[in-house]
């Protein structure tokens, strides 16, 4: 596997504006489609045992840092360790009395420099242990001063969607940055757990759109039946995109008679109502709708064409072929890009056919969405096509590639994620690391330790969150292998 050509190196802030860049494009897509998929600062870990082995003896150092972790004593643990003579070495017991104390004082790259000599000697990894690593890379950045690295805790944290997370997520709905407050909805939504958080409800008035359709999708989707008249209040005043989420809330809440402004909607005059339109019907999946989804293909807008064809793809029915077929041959590259992406996610292996020109597309970005739906399609030929994509002098274009590529299950995905993970640039290996998470393979924590060690920030968070679900999935399966 060749490695990407080399990309001249670009100063810091450049590097953090196209980040930002990045992830307020993916908002801007994200904001209107929201119908479609949504996307306490010193919150306490999870308890987790700290004690040795029941046959292991302690050394005097040991029980001494033993002593001070339990004391709550955690620089004093540390001290104990940064006593040993420097050719003595420490007990695994100290080492991890001293990696907990680490994480206790919110400094995980230092308890990570600790970590290999615990498991050193080829010991298997500790998975309780490495989870905690995982979430305390993500945790401890939820407040940083850099808008891209809040985003990318923020972004972590709704994926991991877990229950114990809802005062930092809580603690993100103020947050400066729309990107952040979304993120932090979404991921209150994730957790379960939006009937019990007032917060979340008062987001309804958040002065960002984007964050009031997170939260009205979050509200909406636990069937929290004390926010109808407030959905029912926005949905009568406004006029835009809003309006259509708020009634899908209300159609998710048993209003069923709103389905009908709903599909009515993708005829207004606006567009971005129509999208918003044409992606809830795509979810909600009622039958009825799907002529209306067939139809609105051959809309005048190409922005709303391009949400027709994704809506067909979450719609998920067969009889969508034929129109997303008609959407690969679109004038408008976007347009045929969306189209490759549903024709995968129906999983019709007779699509195969319609796909493959798309791999000579003129547009890297419809090529890309052709990789992914041909390995979501079992083919693992688009590989190569995808090996081409890697070595794009474009870093966007390398790290769509990586995203593109956790559709796949066949090894040698992996082998370029590997590769994509060592990029001299931030975004693909971001891309990489939060790819490596949605894989469905063998041996993804090695290369996800290592992204751990990162250079850039965001890149350690997004490892820690694919770690974590990697780390999760073998603890389900009986443990780590």
């Amino acid at each position: 596997m060749h490695l990407p050509p080399p990309v001249p190196r670009t100063n810091g802030s450049v590097i953090r504006r196209r980040q930002v860049a990045w992830w307020r494009h993916r908002f801007a897509a994200w904001a209107l489609p929201a119908g479609l998929l949504l996307l306490a600062w010193v919150a306490p870990l999870p308890t987790m045992a700290a004690t040795s082995s029941p046959k292991s003896v302690l050394t005097p150092l040991e029980r001494q840092a033993m002593t001070r972790y339990q004391a709550a004593e955690y620089e004093e643990v540390l001290q104990v360790l940064q006593s040993l003579p420097a050719d003595q070495q420490p007990g695994r017991e100290l080492i991890r009395y001293a990696i907990l104390s680490h994480l206790k004082l919110g400094k995980p790259e230092a308890a990570w420099k600790l970590y290999p000599k615990l498991v050193a000697t080829n010991r298997p990894d500790e998975v309780e242990l490495l989870q905690e690593l995982a979430r305390s890379f993500i945790i401890t950045r939820v407040r940083d001063s850099q808008e891209h690295i809040r985003i990318a805790a923020y972004t972590a944290l709704a994926e991991m969607g877990e229950r114990d997370t809802l005062p930092v997520l809580e603690d993100g709905l103020l947050d400066s940055s729309a990107l952040v407050r979304a993120r932090a909805a979404e991921g209150i939504g994730r957790s379960g757990l939006a009937g019990q958080s007032s917060a979340l409800k008062r987001t309804l008035r958040d002065e960002s759109p984007g964050v009031r359709i997170a939260a009205i999708n979050a509200l909406g989707d636990a069937k929290v039946p004390g926010i109808a008249d407030q959905l029912t209040e926005i949905a009568r005043i406004d006029e835009g995109p809003e309006s259509i989420f708020a009634l899908a809330g209300l159609y998710k809440l048993g209003r069923t008679d709103v389905l009908t402004d709903i599909s009515n909607a993708v005829t207004l005059p606006d567009p971005e109502v129509r999208m918003a339109a044409l992606g809830i019907l795509g979810r909600l999946r009622r039958p009825s709708s799907l002529s209306a989804l067939s139809q609105a293909v051959y809309d005048p807008h190409p922005a709303v064409r391009a949400f027709a064809a994704g809506a067909l793809g979450e719609f998920g029915s067969a009889d969508g072929i034929a129109p997303l077929t008609h959407s690969v041959s679109d004038e408008n590259p976007r347009v045929r890009a969306v189209a490759a992406s549903s024709l995968g996610r129906l999983g019709a292996p007779e699509t195969r056919s319609v796909l493959q020109p798309l791999l000579r597309d003129l547009d890297e970005h419809v090529r890309i969405n052709a990789v992914e739906a041909l390995l979501r399609l079992g083919d693992a030929s688009a590989i190569l096509s995808a090996a081409d994509l890697a070595r794009h002098p474009d870093p966007s274009i390398r790290g769509e590639t990586a995203q593109a590529l956790a559709a796949a299950t066949a090894p040698s995905a992996l082998t370029l994620l590997e590769t994509l993970l060592r990029d001299q640039q931030p975004l693909p290996r971001l891309m990489a690391a939060r790819a490596l998470g949605k894989l469905r393979l063998r041996s993804l924590v090695a290369p996800l330790k290592i992204g751990l060690q990162d250079s850039d920030a965001a890149v350690r968070i997004a490892s820690a969150g694919s770690l974590f679900h990697v780390l999760s999935r073998k603890a389900h399966q009986g443990g780590a292998r």
